[in-house]
């Protein structure tokens, strides 16, 4: 939909959802369809959007106006999605101070955090880098040289 820009803000709403591949279900339902927004128009808008990064989880911020329009915004896909995905591994660990379950190099955390740059709260590399790691460190891998 065309950019709204003096329309009263009815809800905001925050999903994730693969990128591409987005189907009519309840999380889409009941995100858009409770508040009057055609649900099919968004996921083939969204399809379009995201379909060059299919695979992957995209969070997608929808603003819906009283109007029943709509403005949406994706986002990168989250740090841990993208560290489990370096590191080939499906979940974190259940208890991240005993147990690691994978390692990550330096590189892989830089090609990271260059990635998801624009939605970090980081002011350079090196800080978001730190993001990267305290992500790492939240799931159960270890950073290695």
């Amino acid at each position: 939909m065309a950019q709204a820009t003096n329309k009263k803000v009815t809800a905001v709403v925050k999903i994730q959802l693969p990128a591409g591949q987005a189907k009519p279900g309840q999380q889409i339902g009941s995100a858009l369809g409770s508040r009057g927004v055609n649900s099919a128009q968004f996921i083939k808008e969204f399809n379009d959007r995201t379909a060059k990064d299919a695979g992957m989880i995209v969070p997608v911020i929808i603003t819906v106006y009283a109007d029943k329009t709509y403005t949406f915004v994706t986002k990168t896909p989250p740090a841990t999605y993208l560290i489990k995905k370096a590191c080939g591994i499906e979940k974190g660990s259940g208890n991240t101070i005993k147990n690691k379950v994978a390692k990550i190099t330096e590189a892989q955390v830089e090609e990271i955090a260059k990635m998801k740059m624009a939605d970090l709260n980081a002011t350079d590399l090196e800080a978001a880098k730190k993001i990267i790691k305290g992500s790492c460190r939240s799931i159960g891998v270890e950073v290695v040289d």
